[in-house]
């Protein structure tokens, strides 16, 4: 039999038409390109600007103040905080409401008229080096012009060194700069929101599917059951899956751990109940497997750039950090580095556990939602 054109053409026609019934496999081909062409083509920056910073200064004088008004017009330092005591900024950094404090001694000035070159201490948070790194290198030159313009005529009696100020560089929690210590901790939401949501989104839509999902709606069985019922035996893979990525942080990639390891169990069970509730929620949406798979997809996708794992958060616009602290792999991370690499305790988690927990009761109001739809 030869090749007929007529049945081709038919062929051909045929498929549009369903691509026009499934709406949502349509919507994801038009959909999915736009997303990645709005995240790479204006949310994601390497160049972090305007990092939150914090200023300790206990020398009043001009040259400190040029010094601060220099940092912020750098374009790098956002002046947010002011410390008054160096125990204040030991609490900002280690709740991540700064990336950088500088500290500026009382004897600031004396030591900057005689020659002596003083210290100014610049603490960064370097648990993700790649948002610190662009700022630190500008430091020492910034500085040094600065002071140049305001001591010039008040040096000129001794030659001035070839450093006039010696801008010392904390990197805290991260001294070296090893990016596996920032990766491999993030990889745990990473790998269970793929997971998790990917493997509970295909519960339901499995059984449909398959025709057993009658069966189960003729059972007594309330919503809340099924839903839970579901979801108890991918916790327990998710806890698996924790451990022995903690497992390789420790033993294989020698990550530090600061914090407590029942602390960060209690955060992971939490954030593997989110991810759970959204991959349910997404099987009580999707009529097929493939819609299902689709819908993960299209919410990994944004889980992934926007929440800081590959690329610095705050060097983010706005609209993009507000997307990306809808999500809770934005918080888990912060919650997770936080333990491991900072050591925080039960008492600063709650600024990043509170929307984990609002995104969770969300989701699952909208699954109990669709699923008694299905009911009726």
């Amino acid at each position: 039999m030869s090749f007929s054109p007529g049945r081709w053409i038919g062929i051909m026609l045929k498929e549009f038409i369903q691509l026009q019934r499934d709406r949502l496999t349509f919507g994801m081909i038009i959909g999915i390109p736009v997303l990645q062409l709005l995240l790479f083509g204006f949310a994601i920056n390497s160049d972090p600007r305007q990092l939150p910073t914090a200023v300790l200064s206990m020398d009043n004088s001009p040259y400190s103040r040029s010094i601060v008004a220099a940092l912020q017009n750098s374009g790098y330092f956002a002046l947010t905080a002011s410390a008054r005591t160096t125990r204040d900024v030991e609490e900002l950094l280690a709740h991540g409401r700064v990336q950088f404090a500088v500290t500026i001694p009382e004897d600031f000035s004396r030591r900057l008229v005689r020659n002596e070159q003083p210290v100014l201490l610049v603490e960064a948070d370097a648990t993700d080096p790649a948002s610190t790194s662009n700022a630190l290198a500008t430091l020492g030159t910034l500085v040094d012009a600065v002071v140049a313009r305001d001591a010039a005529g008040v040096l000129q009696p001794r030659p001035p060194p070839a450093q006039r100020v010696e801008v010392r560089v904390h990197r805290r929690y991260n001294p070296e700069g090893v990016t596996q210590y920032n990766i491999v901790p993030g990889l745990i939401g990473v790998i269970l929101t793929m997971t998790m949501v990917l493997m509970t989104g295909l519960a339901l839509t499995r059984e449909r599917e398959r025709g057993t999902y009658e069966n189960l709606l003729a059972t007594p069985a309330l919503p809340i059951e099924v839903m839970t019922g579901k979801i108890v035996p991918y916790i327990l893979i998710g806890l698996v899956q924790v451990t022995l990525v903690l497992a390789a942080a420790r033993y294989v990639f020698d990550v530090p751990f600061q914090g407590s390891l029942a602390l960060l169990y209690l955060v992971v069970l939490l954030f593997i109940a989110a991810n759970l509730a959204l991959g349910i929620t997404f099987s009580s949406l999707a009529r097929n497997q493939l819609q299902s798979m689709q819908m993960t997809f299209f919410f990994f996708l944004p889980s992934i750039l926007l929440s800081g794992f590959m690329f610095p958060f705050r060097g983010m616009p706005e609209w993009a950090q507000w997307i990306g602290n809808l999500l809770p792999l934005t918080h888990f991370l912060v919650l997770v580095r936080g333990i491991l690499l900072k050591g925080i305790g039960i008492g600063e988690l709650w600024p990043a556990v509170w929307p984990i927990v609002a995104f969770m009761v969300v989701v699952t109001g909208v699954g109990l939602a669709f699923y008694r739809r299905t009911l009726d």
